[in-house]
């Protein structure tokens, strides 16, 4: 590990953040946790920690000796001063003299001596921060600190590496008992320059900001010299199928597998996220998967990310997916008995009694493919495949020099079980589209851009496909960090699949649809050369059954139903004079969206349609809005908003209508109207 400290850097921190009334500590202490949480191999998703002991004036002006802590939640990478609230340290300090504390009171304790009521709460190792004397304090689950900790021998290891510039700290759970056993290790020989706690991480102090930060990339380095040394290979390589199977054949199979039937078409579903490369396949090839993988976490600070083990599934074979799937339902059905089995033997013993979490895998390994993360979210998922990655490259290294031994059981179902923990994740009600992935098609404006974002809004992971690349790339960022914005020509039908292969690959699968790509060709129906027919059908009717094929072929994988949603415009019902190149296509749209609602009602696929009119935004552009108000003789206002209502209709109320038929779970066949009323285009 290098030291990233720059002195320009450093200067620029302090300036920026003393023009905000932040003092120099608490700003090289945010510029140190950063350079920290930058780094993958220290930290991940909110892990670790860092304090600064200063002094900052409370509301009346006067200076209080605060700690200034890393407050729960935060991102060490991304952290703020917000991010860092300051507790009085004073009080802290004299909480050593107690025998015992509840984690409750202690929570409560900081929280009551917050200089400012608003802020986060404080760490969860706030006091081992307290009790140690030391200005700046650094924590971090560096992956070779912890390759040489979770050992048989782990101790003795680090010992032979680090000797006496270190203390030795036994694994204890975080809290009170912990921090007053760090300050216990710390007294006995003040000359260390921190600390390994066993199994779990390491911390390292000092006077100034830069002097704890290049002491922990000192301590790191030590430990990765050390696993240079001595090796062995890691990973013996299973036998797997010459033909593996593809990420976008399986991914949705296993969200299917580890889907849970509500019942009456309710489906509470996963997202997924996969990692593949050579480190990832070294890990889940190994003859030996099923010793190493399921021994626990390489810190007990991932299980409430993770669980303490993954599921493995068998390697896939192509062309024999059936068979495998139903090998795979069964080791996720071994999975949930092994994990109710887990809860009850260690719930006998705690007090109070715990109430089990949901039993299924977050990471789901496969080997001859990789691994997944899984989630409730794209962002959730990711966590989980970001530490399942971490966790492959730390035991690669212990299995290297030694043999991956983590904490016992017991120990993991305290750390998975504790509220402290638990309360990191949140809590609060889902959105409607929560764990649902949605595709829309002709999203890079009108219509399907405001699709897109509603869906997204509502809680939806959001891939968004059009021909133009850059108008997708622009509303998926609109949509939100996680949703994908891909190019794609829906009259190409291998186009088509393999963007659909790409949405599976991405999040696992595909839950709704929107064939809204579309456009209006004109032409009297007796005059128009037939090319210009063709090409409209091939847009207005062809593509809209490609991707609908697409959509049943991925949701047919997964057994949990899905949507398909089409813009069939007004044109499907009351056709306009010599708007038939556009019209007929989109009539055969329409009982396109009929047939597959008879044909795959039994698969729970529902199909719904929306037909509009007269949108002011989407494939009414402005310069057609013109052209026809100025045909009938009527202001632009006056044609836009010449309906039953004599209300303009946007791209919004449209989408509108596709959430309202997403949601609507037992409707099928149906096509709703979003004109402001056209009596000619109503149905009967």
């Amino acid at each position: 590990m290098k030291s990233q400290w720059s002195d320009i850097e450093a200067d620029a921190f302090a300036a920026r953040y003393a023009a905000e009334g932040v003092n120099r500590d608490v700003a090289l202490r945010v510029y140190t946790t950063r350079l920290l949480g930058a780094d993958s191999r220290l930290v991940l998703h909110g892990g670790g920690n860092t304090s600064v002991k200063t002094a900052i004036p409370d509301l009346l002006g006067e200076p209080v000796d605060v700690l200034c802590v890393k407050g729960s939640g935060w991102d060490m990478g991304r952290i703020e001063p917000a991010g860092l609230p300051a507790v009085r340290l004073a009080p802290l300090l004299k909480l050593r003299r107690l025998e015992r504390l509840s984690d409750e009171d202690m929570v409560n304790f900081q929280r009551g001596n917050l200089l400012d009521a608003t802020a986060p709460n404080p760490s969860v190792e706030t006091l081992l921060h307290a009790f140690l004397p030391h200005k700046f304090i650094d924590h971090t689950h560096s992956t070779a600190v912890l390759s040489l900790t979770d050992q048989p021998d782990g101790e003795a290891l680090c010992r032979d590496v680090y000797g006496a510039r270190m203390g030795y700290v036994p694994y204890i759970m975080p809290g009170f008992q912990l921090a007053k056993k760090a300050a216990e290790v710390f007294e006995r020989d003040p000359s260390v320059e921190g600390l390994i706690l066993v199994k779990h991480g390491i911390f390292t102090f000092g006077a100034t900001a830069r002097e704890a930060y290049e002491r922990m990339a000192a301590m790191v380095t030590l430990a990765e010299e050390r696993l240079k040394r001595n090796r062995k290979p890691a990973f013996v390589p299973a036998a797997l199928p010459e033909r593996p199977a593809g990420v976008a054949d399986i991914a949705p199979l296993v969200r299917g597998l580890l889907a849970e039937d509500r019942g009456d078409g309710a489906w509470r579903r996963w997202v997924l996220d996969f990692r593949g490369g050579a480190a990832v396949r070294a890990y889940v090839d190994g003859r030996d998967l099923a010793r190493y993988s399921q021994r626990g976490v390489v810190t007990p600070d991932h299980t409430i990310r993770t669980k303490n083990w993954p599921v493995i599934l068998p390697a896939p074979e192509a062309g024999r997916l059936e068979e495998w799937r139903n090998a795979a339902r069964a080791a996720v059905d071994s999975y949930v008995a092994r994990y109710h089995a887990y809860f009850a033997r260690n719930n006998a013993a705690a007090t109070p009694a715990k109430t089990e979490l949901d039993p299924l895998p977050r990471v789901v390994l496969v080997p001859g493919v990789g691994l997944f993360g899984v989630g409730a979210s794209k962002k959730d998922a990711a966590i989980a495949a970001d530490i399942a990655l971490n966790t492959a490259e730390t035991i690669a290294d212990a299995e290297a020099v030694g043999t991956f031994q983590p904490l016992p059981e017991a120990d993991l179902f305290d750390m998975e079980y504790w509220s402290l923990e638990q309360a990191k994740l949140g809590k609060g009600g889902e959105k409607p589209f929560a764990r649902q992935v949605v595709v829309v098609t002709g999203g890079g404006s009108g219509i399907g851009a405001a699709t897109a974002k509603a869906f997204a809004a509502q809680g939806a992971e959001v891939a968004v496909l059009d021909r133009d690349p850059a108008s997708a790339a622009a509303t998926a960022r609109e949509c939100g960090p996680a949703a994908l914005g891909l190019a794609c020509d829906v009259t190409d039908p291998r186009a088509v699949r393999e963007v659909f292969d790409a949405v599976c690959a991405a999040f696992g699968g595909i839950d709704v649809v929107v064939s809204n790509a579309g456009a209006a060709w004109q032409g009297v129906v007796g005059e128009v050369d037939d090319s210009v027919l063709r090409e409209s059908f091939e847009l207005n009717f062809f593509a809209h059954q490609t991707v609908a094929r697409n959509a049943v072929r991925v949701m047919m994988a997964q057994g949990t139903g899905g949507c398909l949603l089409f813009n069939t415009s007004k044109q499907a019902l009351n056709p306009g004079k010599a708007f038939g190149p556009y019209g007929l296509p989109k009539a055969a749209t329409l009982f396109l969206m009929k047939q597959y609602a008879l044909d795959h009602g039994r698969d729970g696929i529902r199909a719904n349609a929306v037909n509009a009119d007269r949108i002011r935004s989407g494939l009414l552009t402005d310069a057609m809005i013109a052209s026809r108000s100025k045909a009938r003789g009527l202001t632009e206002k006056d044609y836009m908003g010449g309906n039953l209502l004599g209300r303009e209709v946007f791209a919004e109320d449209v989408a509108d209508a596709f959430l309202w038929l997403a949601r609507a779970s037992k409707t099928t066949a149906c096509t709703v109207t979003v004109d402001g009323g056209n009596i000619e285009a109503s149905l009967r």
